[in-house]
């Protein structure tokens, strides 16, 4: 694994970690040659999968897409890595096994999933997503999301 600081490609592997029950590994490496550390992430690659746009178009799934995503609505929040890395490999799981017997998914369904689990990890963040995904046009629409977020 190429060091990002440094740019060798000697490493040693300091702490490996299974993520999402067994599905991934996280590994904490040090450069050989300058001592930096960083974090690599390991998964099985399943056969990919098709997402169905709001327009009809069709594109591969794309993890880091969902990711990004999140990171976004989460930045400045108190979440932990581990934690978005986390709530990004159930979404990857669960989409996985949705489309099973089609191979696509509606992004709207992705949407949702996300939503779901960002209004249990932290509303601002929920807002954040929710105002960007639903393309909120005034106050009112983000004063009715807000609200729902406190019905029972």
């Amino acid at each position: 694994m190429r060091c990002p600081h440094c740019g060798n490609i000697e490493d040693k592997v300091v702490e490996s970690r299974s993520l999402a029950n067994g599905e991934a590994i996280r590994r904490r490496r040090e450069c050989e040659r300058c001592g930096y550390r960083f974090t690599s992430y390991e998964r099985t690659e399943d056969s990919q999968f098709m997402v169905i746009k709001r327009d009809g178009r069709r594109e591969p799934f794309d993890r880091g897409k969902i990711e990004r995503g999140i990171e976004r609505a989460l930045e400045k929040r108190p979440v932990s890595r581990m934690q978005i890395e986390s709530l990004v490999n159930e979404i990857e799981d669960e989409t996985a096994i949705i489309s099973k017997g089609s191979r696509e998914i509606d992004a709207k369904v992705i949407g949702e999933l996300i939503l779901e689990r960002l209004g249990v990890l932290d509303k601002v963040a929920y807002v954040r997503f929710a105002s960007v995904y639903r393309h909120f046009e005034d106050l009112d629409e983000f004063i009715r999301e807000i609200h729902s977020l406190n019905a029972p």
